[in-house]
């Protein structure tokens, strides 16, 4: 199929129209949806994604092109005319800063409850991360515990620090609170 002067007028004046490249193409014959897409770009038309299609266009927008011009000064002198209200915007519910950080690379593994921690490995937790040596991101090394502490989203992040365990990312404590047996997390649920 070649593209005929008089199938190119019929795709521009159907693409100004506002119909789909699949309606152009049916209409056409012959032609495949992407062989209208790829001519509509060579041709450089509108993109029509960036506003409302002409069919969707305001009255108001559509009133002035068939109102005739009036002189400068009957404009000036015409009394505003109220527009219609605008919607009022909605109240923005904001959700906590911890939710909206979205991690990159691999999915999270699934992380265990307050309930599924065993109390004695918090309490060990909680004393290492007294001494822990609080390291930005940028300080950690591969013998460092990478076990974030806070909200990454605030000034008062920061990471454990202290020695790793051989073949683990965390130190002693918090190897013990984030690598549990099955088993032990199967017993404690009932």
């Amino acid at each position: 199929m070649s593209w005929t002067d008089e199938r190119v007028e019929l795709l521009k004046k159907m693409w100004g129209e506002g119909q789909s490249a699949s309606q152009i193409a049916k209409e056409l014959g012959g032609v495949t949806r992407n062989a209208v897409i790829g001519k509509v770009h060579r041709l450089g038309l509108s993109n029509r994604t960036s506003g409302a299609s002409p069919a969707a266009k305001p009255a108001k927008e559509a009133d002035k092109a068939q109102e005739p011009a009036k002189p400068a000064a009957a404009r000036k002198s015409a009394a505003p005319q109220p527009e219609a209200e605008a919607p009022k915007p909605q109240p923005v519910t904001t959700t906590p800063a911890r939710k909206q950080i979205i991690p990159a690379g691999q999915p999270l593994p699934p992380q265990p409850s307050a309930n599924e921690i065993d109390p004695a490995a918090l309490a060990k937790v909680n004393e290492v991360e007294k001494k822990a040596k609080k390291l930005s991101l940028m300080e950690l090394t591969e013998r460092t515990c990478k076990w974030p502490v806070g909200d990454p989203a605030t000034e008062d992040f920061w990471f454990c620090g202290l020695p790793v365990q051989p073949g683990k990312p965390y130190c002693e404590a918090h190897v013990g609170v984030a690598f549990q047996p099955m088993s032990t997390r199967r017993d404690r649920r009932r």
